[in-house]
């Protein structure tokens, strides 16, 4: 959002601002022999003159014409008197809010910006002077010294250590960006900001809870901890395809056009899927487009411990009861359980009470593996999940270890039987990136997101183990090599008549090199 750079009848400048405006001047100094040292503006901290001039690389607020502290001063002035304008008006919501502030914001920038000139110094163009307002506005209503970096579609994670700031891009390599917040106090005082503008006012950051999970209003994901760690930990993971389906993963090279209606038909036949991979790969973002070819009557539930999938704000999407765990306000209570905490696996007994006809785990990673496994096999089926696993076979043993540590008592050949019984389909994503690299002619590499296998599990095999067959794998015949997943074999008769049954073509599925548009332009051979 752009801050209105319109502002009304300026008020008499504050004077609480004085030492800021001095300190903002050290950017403007003039050169040596210019004016007399009387004439001079206060020096400012070294810490400040040095945020002001020595940016990091990759730095963005080096380009205002101002050193953090004013902007955190303005900050401070307008939150007074938007809390003060609030508090006269009882009935202004959090939209009003944003837009008197807009107007405050304004004012108290155009007063600095007039004592600013006053002092002799070149006074702002309007480009700066809105370029101030935004700053000042992004530290008051959205999340400070990361908005810019949250508004780069291309930005895919966001590691804070401390001052150390690194950003992972999905077309370059990553880069070092200066310090968000100038101390670590500050960058708590900012990721508590920001919970508590996104409603999450009950988790925080703090002694009695050094862990901060949540998200953020553009759907990324957020993570901290502080206190337990040297310096503050922050890793925020964005989601860059929210609302997007089937066809757009095609068209990013995800999947092909074969996949992409054999993963329709398999939802719309009502088989258990899991997608797997490694973090970042892009799990989340297929899961949340295959979800949106569940027929729009079904009544479906969402479990996540941070909203990520948003399938309850999709218009295009099934009915939708979405749950979200809670996390503990620190303490505990007599029987020494996290007073406030709210798990998955607590969630889940009461998600199964609200008529549903399937359910989506966001992410499986604790015991609640148990109750989604059963519910897959005691509903009518179509329940999906992601899970964190290194291959499709290793998906199997990732879930049989999952159930071993849920704590019930669970033998290893229980938890097999109970995998092979609820999964039918196994999804394995994988990453390849060569960010890092160039090619022969010096251009840059870059991240590759794609399914390589798909795994049918078709019931009990020996030992009893889950059998299983792979009908989508990489294929290499007569020196030409895929390594994205293309047609195999057939699934099983059953398996096969059911996503018939909703209009699947299995002749697709006899093309030998799948329908890939392009060979998969990589550096290095995959």
């Amino acid at each position: 959002m752009t801050v209105n750079p319109a502002g009304p009848g300026l008020p008499d400048p504050a004077s609480s601002l004085d030492a800021a405006f001095a300190q903002a001047l050290i950017s403007r100094t003039a050169a040596p022999g210019s004016a007399s040292p009387a004439a001079m503006p206060a020096p400012v901290a070294p810490a400040a003159a040095e945020t002001a001039k020595s940016p990091a690389p990759g730095g963005y607020f080096s380009t205002l014409p101002v050193a953090y502290e004013v902007i955190a001063e303005l900050r401070h002035q307008a939150s007074l008197k938007v809390s003060q304008a609030a508090a006269a008006d009882g009935t202004m919501s959090d939209e009003d809010r944003r837009q008197h502030g807009i107007k405050i914001i304004s004012e108290t920038v155009s007063e600095w910006a007039i004592k600013y000139a006053a002092t002799g110094q070149p006074p702002l163009t309007v480009e700066q002077e809105n370029q101030l307002r935004k700053a000042v506005f992004d530290e008051l209503f959205r999340a400070g010294r990361l908005q810019p970096l949250l508004d780069d579609p291309n930005v895919e994670n966001i590691l804070i250590n401390g001052d150390r700031v690194r950003v992972d891009y999905s077309d370059r390599p990553s880069q070092m960006w200066e310090p968000i917040a100038p101390s670590d106090a500050e960058l708590v005082r900012l990721i508590n900001h920001i919970a508590r503008m996104g409603g999450q006012g009950e988790r925080a950051l703090t002694p009695a809870t050094p862990n901060l999970n949540m998200r953020l209003a553009d759907g990324s994901r957020l993570a901290a901890s502080y206190g337990i760690t040297p310096r503050p930990q922050v890793v925020i993971r964005r989601h860059r395809t929210r609302g997007q389906g089937l066809n757009d993963l095609v068209k990013l090279g995800s999947i092909d056009s074969t996949l992409a209606a054999f993963i329709k038909a398999s939802v719309q036949a009502r088989k258990n899927v899991v997608i797997v991979g490694s973090q970042g790969v892009g799990k989340t973002s297929l899961l949340r487009a295959a979800a949106r070819e569940i027929p729009r009557t079904e009544r479906v539930g969402t479990l996540e411990s941070e909203y990520e999938l948003y399938l309850h704000e999709d218009p295009d999407g099934p009915e939708v009861v979405a749950y979200e765990g809670r996390e503990s306000n620190g303490e505990r209570g007599p029987d020494g359980r996290l007073m406030g905490e709210l798990t998955l696996s607590d969630l889940f007994p009461q998600l199964l009470r609200m008529s549903l006809r399937r359910i989506i785990v966001g992410e499986v990673r604790s015991k609640e593996v148990v109750p989604m496994l059963h519910a897959m096999n005691e509903g009518e089926g179509g329940s999906m999940c992601t899970l964190h696993a290194r291959s499709a076979l290793l998906s199997i043993e990732r879930l049989t270890t999952l159930c071993l540590e849920a704590g019930i008592g669970m033998s290893e050949q229980l938890a097999l039987r109970l995998i092979a019984q609820a999964v039918d389909l196994v999804i394995y994503i994988r990453l390849v990136d060569e960010t890092e690299l160039v090619d022969a002619n010096g251009r840059p590499g870059r991240k590759h997101r794609f399914v390589s296998h798909v795994m049918e599990i078709t019931g009990i095999g020996e030992n009893g183990r889950p059998s299983h067959q792979m009908i989508f794998a990489p294929r290499e015949q007569d020196g030409r090599r895929e390594p994205r997943a293309v047609p195999q074999m057939m699934p099983s008769g059953t398996y096969l008549a059911d996503i018939e049954r909703v209009g699947f073509d299995r002749s697709l599925l006899m093309q030998p090199w799948g329908a890939w548009e392009d060979r998969l332009s990589t550096v290095m051979p995959v």
